[in-house]
This record gives structure tokens, sequence and C-alpha cells, in this order.
């Protein structure tokens, strides 16, 4: 079985050599310095959990967790710190970090905590592929792209399952453009907008046929999947 991927920021070299070198023994750890260049490795490779310091150039850790809450709601993390306000750890919770250590810190507790968190990770994941649909006369599997009815059977593309799962998760809720875009797509921007506008179109035209769902345009706002 593969180590799990860990992503670890911080700039203090002697803490992070101890630290990475013991995480190493039961994870597979990228270590950076600096928020910006770790934000953008984030970005381009994928992690099961985020550890991550607070005072950082570039960009401190209360900046990266926003950035990488709006494209990833799933991902553990946990921040390291030398801030012990209490104000400073609420702010980190409520910026969806799932734990603060203040340093200095024990390592394992910190291999503990990693290990709770990947496992509750993963069981979160396994209960999602398992989860199906039933709207109107159709029933849809995410896990397997499968959308069924009694009049057709329909693979979707992995980008057209994962649109109508999160209309599905929002029944009757307006969606911002903005929300999926960054959910789906990870960027929110004009090209990418048009390609949200096909997706909704090749959805609509599968589901034209139930006449109790349908998928309603929210003018500059966005959109809702109506099922009455």
């Amino acid at each position: 079985m593969s180590k799990k991927r860990i992503l670890y920021v911080e700039d203090d070299e002697t803490l992070a050599f101890l630290t990475t070198d013991n995480l190493e023994q039961h994870f597979e750890v990228l270590h950076c310095n600096n928020g910006q260049e770790a934000f953008r490795l984030f970005c381009n490779e994928s992690f099961d959990l985020c550890v991550l310091d607070i005072m950082l150039p570039e960009m401190d850790g209360f900046e990266m967790a926003t950035e990488i809450r709006k494209r990833n709601q799933e991902i553990p993390i946990i921040f390291l710190s030398a801030k012990t306000l209490k104000e400073d750890r609420i702010k980190g919770l409520k910026l969806g970090a799932d734990d603060y250590l203040i340093k200095p810190y024990s390592i394992e507790e910190l291999i503990l905590k990693i290990e709770i968190f990947l496992h509750r990770s993963q069981k979160s994941v396994e209960n999602t592929l398992q989860k199906q649909y039933t709207f109107g006369s159709f029933h849809f599997e995410p896990e397997n792209y499968s959308l069924k009815s009694n009049k057709q059977n329909v693979t979707l593309t992995e980008r057209e399952a994962s649109l109508l799962k999160m209309f599905l998760d929002n029944p009757n809720t307006v969606l911002k453009r903005e929300k999926i875009l960054l959910e789906l797509w990870g960027s929110d921007d004009y090209f990418l907008g048009r390609s949200l506008d096909v997706f909704i179109s090749r959805l609509r035209k599968i589901i034209k046929e139930e006449t109790h769902v349908r998928i309603e345009n929210i003018p500059r706002v966005g959109f809702k999947l109506v099922v009455e």
C-alpha cells in the first residue's frame, strides 16, 4: 500500500528537519518553507492531508488554509503554531482546520492526530462513493457515473457526474456559479464558466424526460436543481 501524502509547510529549518524526519517514517512528506510555494504545489499535486505553520513568508498559514478550502472542503488541515492566544486557535478552526497544535508539540501526538484524520477522511470518501441517489424516475450511482431510468441508461463523464452529485447534495438550493467552478474546476474564470454552461445543457437534455426535475438558471447568480 502506498503511503499517504502530507504537505508540510514550515520555515524553521531545524524544526522542519526534525518533524519531516519523523513523519517520513510513516508518510510521504513534501516540505515547503513558504506559503506561496506550498499553495502552488497543493494546486498542482495530490495530497491527503496538510500540516501548516501559521507565520510563513509570502502567504501565511491562515491565508493558505482559506485558499485550500475554496478548492477542497474535505482534506484535513492541522495547524502548528507558536501563537497561543485563544483568538488565534478559534480563527484557525473557523477557517476549516481540523486541529491546532501549539509549539513545542509532541511528534507522537502529531503523528497520532494525522493518522486519526486520515482514517476519518478515508471513511468519508468511502461513504461518499457508496452513496446512491434516486430522483424522479432516475437512479444515480456517482461512483459508476451511472444514471438510469425506465427509458435510458447513461454513462456520464466524470465532470457531469460530479456536477449532478453537487446538485443532488443541494436540492432546491441555489448554487452560485463561482462555488460550482471553484469546487469542480478549481478556478473561477470566464472560459471555465462557458464550460460549465455546456455541462449544464448536457444534464438538462438527459433529464428532460422527467417533468418533476429540472435545472433552473438563476440570472447572474447560478443554478438550482428543482425536485418537486
